[in-house]
């Protein structure tokens, strides 16, 4: 047999010098394990026994003899004929509660021979479990065995149970023994690593550990509880699932449209689940290996220092590991954060094409960074930077947060950005990373619009170039200049480039047709600012189109000319295409162009085009996946944009109101300044009438009830109110605005001494109240802030509560608010066309109101509806307020009634339809207590969960009756009509039902039909006993008279009995008398 190992773990001494050590950097030093030991941080991994044999130079024996011995001793000091050695063996491979070793060994000098059993676990490594040391005085060159029972901790060997509750798992044991000679150094009371140092032989071997789930149970020889011992044994033989969990992080999967505003896409990562990938994550805080690849298309390079791309914020808002940023110049800014706390930026010597999807891949591998920009879907490199760092980078990606584009603290980029994905505990190379881009079509689409509206521009600005130098040359033909005419002469020519007009006027029929109807000679060229003027132009020229009595039909001829209003820029051309695609608003329903417009508008920062976005995104409605930190970032946008937009109070802006079509009395208050009640409130304001002067103010202020928005006639009103009648409401109103300057010149110190005046009136108080609880938009926004972080202890992060609260805000725009105010005015009037058409505008952005009252237009006009839209328009939008905060019973009760009949192509489903008139029955609508009760009668079953969400305990009401009482009694309750209504007639009849149910199963009736039945019964009996008895049937006197017999009847007489008894016979049978 040969033996291996023991020579190879501790290597023998020689008298040649060893060479010195080669110089270690703080990291590698780090990592060199204390003498006799495993190296830190390697316990727990399987890895981490290979790299403890390998660093230690050794083959494992797993359990089998070793007799390899090594001499330690100088060659001077060791005896020729006998020399120290020591091998064992285990009987048993694996670990067991008690392993018998055999020990071999042979002492040349009075000897300690120690055995000892080192482990290793997830967290920490080297650990002694068991020792144990004996002398050998006497028994001197002679060989000894000595057989040694090993004892194992119980939490190593056996599973757990009630008394073992967390075993451990352990991944490396090591059973090593070795012999120290008394008189040089091997005394009783050293260390075991010191005592190791003064070794003479040594040896080792690998034992086998056991998975804790393979292990056996341990017989505690203890009697259990009997409820204690079933508990145990409930859980005795559940086998825990390790989590399964990646390092690699979608953080975007969809495409983002980014403004170059401060809003962007917030993340944040935890920790793992997975024990060995946390701690992996945990002990590389000091040395990063993530990864970070994101697709990008670039409009511009950034107008600011640094614009936003990829970057960590930790809890304290500062930059962290890794952020990236875009330049000035178009290279990017790698910033990061060093163990000793200092930060740390480098940039790239390249920069990065414009209009080119590009696929951008950092990788971090300790202080080195390596970044690679591949363009085109062939990912064709397009440049390559290696940057190391003599420093230690500190990362923790679980601390704080991240952020792709905009924030608070930097604006984002100018584009587009593709799938992101992010490696958390791996450095790749480019070609190992797996980012697809799973929308080419789209992002081609992208590409193709922006080479489009390039050209666009370009005639725009050509053609006006070349109208203002014809302008010039026509102004200053009769004015000689001596300069120019020395230009002309000796100058160098000048070159103007040449366009091929006669093919661009066919590529661009509608802009060349607009060009030609626009006035550019009115002041002086600015191509981008024009652009802009002119794209304005068109699209109101093609709205102008869409107002008339059948704009509708107008639409196909139209779209040309709002393509070329959106590559000028003017972005709410590109929504209006956005809503015409994607509801086939007089056309084919195209999605693909639907998604291409609404993106193009939301990067341009179009504020309905944004809410569309956001609105599709918190939804997962028309292909858009459902992603709410996608949707927080559109709408985080807009609601930032909304108190602005109120305090400058310019534009086609007016107060978004909550005016349902359904509602009447509303629409009747509906007015304008010729209107009977505005007339009414003037005339009250007038006379000093503090609440008609508020109204009144408030009206004009923001062009409420359909009156157009005056600020100025508003602040005098507040003025007056304010400073005559002393109103405290009035007196907060004008402060507010004195001390924003809306619409007036600042006066802070007048608005202070107002606010002053307000604190001293009774409603002052609640007023601010509610000023600062009810309607404070800043405040609600850093509240949506903290959700969608969850930096702070008091707000847990809550993306879904952080994307509504935004959502709220955002609804709040003027500009919504005129786009909803244009419809209602429409509908007042009677203009079905264009009611309909901004409607559908509205309701797109995802405001509820608008949807509802979208869904009400197509249930009046059912024809206009089937004609252009190309979708079922009371279906979609009824079903789209449904899912809304707080949508009204009414579209409860429409989507329970649609679910129930099935609409068109919809086919019934009764548990959806007791869904939704549940929920309008929670809202305190009676028709939904009626209707579900009626489902009840009709055989529909109602869930246990239903009830309980109705607060109905089923235990208390286990039949259908009990709870068709229930639901009649909240239906009659809630009724508010005075007379009987439908409940209270539907409850009246279930009691009676019940009553004459109760009756004809009550023990009275059950008494009387067996009294019935029993005397029909006797009656029966004596009718055939009295047949029986006359030997015949029943039959009159006559029959059962003999006829042969001629005896008279000697009480009746002969004629007498005749004349009496057969008259009949004696009439068919007369014969003469004589």
């Amino acid at each position: 047999m040969q033996w291996r190992g023991a020579g190879l773990w501790w290597p023998r001494r020689r008298r040649q010098r060893q060479p010195p050590p080669p110089a270690l950097g703080p990291r590698a030093a780090a990592m060199v394990p204390v003498s006799g030991g495993v190296p830190p941080g390697l316990g727990g991994r399987p890895a981490a026994a290979l790299l403890l044999l390998c660093y230690l130079n050794f083959v494992p024996s797993l359990g089998r003899q070793t007799s390899l011995t090594t001499s330690v001793v100088p060659s001077a000091e060791q005896d020729a004929a006998y020399t120290d050695f020591i091998y064992f063996a285990a009987s048993e491979g694996s670990v067991r509660n008690v392993s018998e070793v055999s020990v071999e060994y042979l002492c040349s000098q009075p000897c300690i021979v120690n055995l000892e059993a080192v482990v290793s676990s997830e967290f920490r490594s080297s650990i002694p479990v068991y020792k144990k040391r004996w002398r050998n005085d006497r028994h001197l060159h002679t060989s000894r065995t000595q057989i040694v029972q090993v004892k194992f901790p119980s939490i190593m060997v056996y599973r757990d149970d009630y008394f073992i509750r967390h075993p451990i798992s352990v991944s490396t044991v090591i059973l090593r023994a070795w012999i120290t000679h008394k008189h040089s150094g091997g005394a009783l009371n050293l260390r075991g690593e010191e005592n190791l140092l003064h070794a003479v032989a040594k040896n080792y071997t690998l034992l086998q550990t056991v998975p804790p789930f393979e292990r056996p149970f341990k017989d505690h020889q203890v009697c259990l509880e009997w409820n204690v011992d079933y508990i145990w044994s409930l859980w005795a033989n559940r086998i825990p699932q390790c989590p399964l969990e990646s390092d690699a992080v979608a953080l975007l999967s969809f495409l983002y449209a980014s403004s170059g505003e401060n809003s962007g896409i917030v993340k944040k990562l935890p920790r793992f689940q997975n024990r060995e990938l946390e701690a992996i994550r945990s002990q590389r805080a000091d040395y990063p290996m993530v990864t970070a690849s994101l697709w990008l298309y670039l409009l511009h390079y950034c107008e600011a220092s640094l614009c936003g791309i990829l970057y960590f914020v930790d809890s304290n808002e500062m930059y962290g590991t890794p952020s990236v940023f875009l330049t000035e110049e178009g290279g990017l800014h790698i910033q990061v954060h060093l163990v000793q706390g200092e930060d740390l930026a480098v940039r790239t010597k390249f920069t990065l094409p414009l209009k080119e999807w590009l696929r951008l891949d950092i990788s971090f591998s300790g202080s080195q960074i390596v970044v690679t920009a591949s363009t085109g879907w062939d990912l064709k490199s397009y440049h390559n930077q290696t940057i190391s760092f003599h420093e230690d980078f500190h990362y923790n990606d679980t601390t704080g947060y991240f952020i792709i584009g905009g924030s608070r603290y930097v604006a984002g980029i100018e584009g587009f950005f593709g799938p992101v994905k992010y490696y958390r505990l791996r450095s790749l190379h480019p070609a190992q990373i797996l980012n697809p881009f799973l929308e080419k079509e789209l992002a081609e689409q992208i590409k193709l619009y922006y080479e489009r509206c390039a050209e666009v521009q370009e005639i725009i600005s050509m053609y006006a170039a070349t109208v203002q130098v014809e302008g010039e040359s026509r102004e200053t033909c009769d004015v000689y200049n001596s300069y120019l005419d020395l230009r002309r002469r000796y100058g160098r020519p000048e070159v103007c480039r040449v366009l091929p007009w006669e093919e661009l006027r066919d590529r661009h029929p509608s802009l060349f047709q607009t060009l030609l109807q626009t006035d550019l000679l009115t002041g002086p060229w600015n191509q981008n600012d024009s652009v802009l003027e002119i794209g304005g132009k068109i699209f109101k020229k093609a709205v102008k189109s869409l107002s008339g009595v059948d704009g509708l039909r107008q639409i196909s001829s139209v779209i040309p000319f709002l393509m070329d209003s959106s590559c000028c820029g003017y972005h709410k051309a590109s929504y209006y295409l956005t809503v015409f695609y994607e509801t086939g608003l007089n056309g084919p329903r195209d999605q693909m162009q639907g998604m291409l417009y609404s993106l193009v508008g939301g990067q341009g920062g179009e504020r309905l085009s944004s809410m569309n976005l956001g609105y599709k995104h918190y939804q997962g409605v028309d292909s858009y996946p459902l992603d709410w930190e996608l949707s927080y970032a559109y709408y985080s946008n807009i609601a930032t944009k909304t108190p602005l937009d109120q305090h400058t109070l310019q534009g086609d802006q007016a107060y978004v109101e909550t005016i349902r079509l359904k509602d009447d009395e509303t629409l009747k208050v509906q007015t304008k300044e010729d209107g009977d009640v505005f007339m009414w409130l003037k005339h009250e304001a007038t006379r000093g009438n503090a609440a008609a002067q508020q109204r009144l103010a408030q009206m004009l202020f923001w062009g409420q009830q359909g009156v157009a928005k005056n600020p100025e006639a508003a602040i005098e009103w507040y003025a007056k109110g304010a400073l005559e009648t002393e109103d405290p409401a009035l007196i907060y109103d004008y402060a507010i605005v004195l001390f924003k300057g809306q619409g007036v010149k600042k006066n802070r110190r007048l608005a202070l001494e107002l606010m002053k005046k307000a604190a001293s009136k009774t409603l002052a108080g609640e007023y601010f109240y509610k000023a600062a609880q009810g309607g404070h938009i800043e405040g609600t926004l850093w509240c949506s802030l903290y959700y969608i972080t969850g930096n702070l202890e008091t707000f847990p992060r809550d993306p879904e509560k952080a994307v509504v609260w935004a959502k709220h805000v955002a609804e709040k725009n003027g500009y919504l608010g005129h786009v909803i105010r244009k419809g209602l005015n429409a509908y007042l009037e009677g203009l079905w066309h264009e009611a309909l058409l901004y409607y559908v505008l509205a309701a797109e952005t995802g405001i509820e109101v608008s949807q509802t009252n979208l869904a009400h237009i197509c249930e009046e006009r059912p024809d206009l509806a089937g004609r252009y839209l190309g979708v079922n328009c009371v279906w979609r939008y009824y079903n789209f307020s449904v899912f809304q905060i707080d949508a009204p019973s009414f579209a409860y009760l429409k989507m329970g009634d649609l679910y129930y009949y099935g609409h068109q192509n919809q086919s019934q489903d009764l548990e959806l339809s007791v869904q939704m008139y549940a929920q309008a029955a929670l809202d305190g609508d009676s028709q939904g207590f009626f209707n579900l009760a009626l489902l009840i009668e009709e055989g529909a079953s109602v869930s246990h969960h239903i009830l309980e969400f109705l607060e109905i305990d089923p235990s208390l009401h286990p039949t259908n009756a009990s709870i068709l009482q229930e639901l009649y009694e909240r239906c009659w309750s809630l009724s508010n009509e005075e007379s009987l209504s439908p409940c209270a007639l539907a409850w009246l009849f279930l009691r009676l039902r019940l009553l004459w149910g109760a009756i004809l199963h009550s023990a009275l009736i059950y008494f009387l039909g067996t009294f019935l039945l029993s005397a029909v019964i006797a009656w029966t009996v004596l009718y055939f006993q009295c047949f029986s008895a006359n030997g015949s049937s029943p039959a009159p006197a006559w029959v059962m008279e003999d006829p042969t017999s001629s005896t008279p009847n000697p009480a009746v007489p002969p004629a007498a009995d005749a004349s009496d008894h057969d008259p009949h016979m004696m009439a068919n049978n007369a014969e003469p008398r004589g």
